[in-house]
């Protein structure tokens, strides 16, 4: 009750020294937390960059495959009948099962750095939270410790909530 009370009407000096700790708490982070939280996520942006890049590169190459699958069978079309239809078959064949496991591929590939990512980044916000939360309760810790130490700052504590709760009961 007598705690409500100082909570909803704060004075001129806790405001300040709130002030001034929430800023001296946003120093602290950006000195602290907010370089190596952009390092890390620079770092995953350059792994995700790598993992598209390689995926490009493999679609690439999957074309550079089918523009030689393509040529071969030009060739083969000028063998003779029997071997053409033969040819055919089994080149429509492989051509199903190559971009039925290129896709499937690529696809698992795909999925993969997407799993990844989410979870780095999940990782990376999660540990931003538990920093952010243990920095808060240090501190706060501290500034009760340090404002509380003094046997005189209690009694006189006491003394101001006892004459706060004495006002309003009158």
């Amino acid at each position: 009750m007598i705690l409500a009370s100082s909570l909803t009407s704060p004075e001129l000096g806790t405001i300040v020294w709130t002030t001034i700790i929430f800023m001296l708490l946003l120093a602290l982070l950006r000195v602290f937390a907010w370089k190596p939280i952009m390092q890390a996520i620079k770092a995953r942006e350059d792994s995700i960059k790598g993992s598209l890049e390689s995926a490009e590169d493999a679609r690439k190459e999957m074309e550079r495959l089918k523009a030689d699958n393509e040529a071969i069978m030009e060739e083969a079309r000028n063998e003779r009948d029997e071997l053409l239809r033969e040819a055919r078959d089994a080149r429509d064949k492989m051509i199903a099962e190559a971009k039925k496991q290129a896709k499937t591929e690529a696809d698992k590939m795909i999925q993969r750095a997407r799993t990844g990512i989410e979870r780095e980044k999940t990782m990376a916000i999660n540990d931003v939270r538990n920093q952010i939360a243990t920095l808060s309760v240090e501190i706060a810790e501290k500034i009760l410790d340090e404002k509380l130490k003094d046997s005189r700052e209690q009694n006189k504590l006491i003394e101001k909530l006892l004459d706060d709760m004495n006002l309003k009961e009158n």
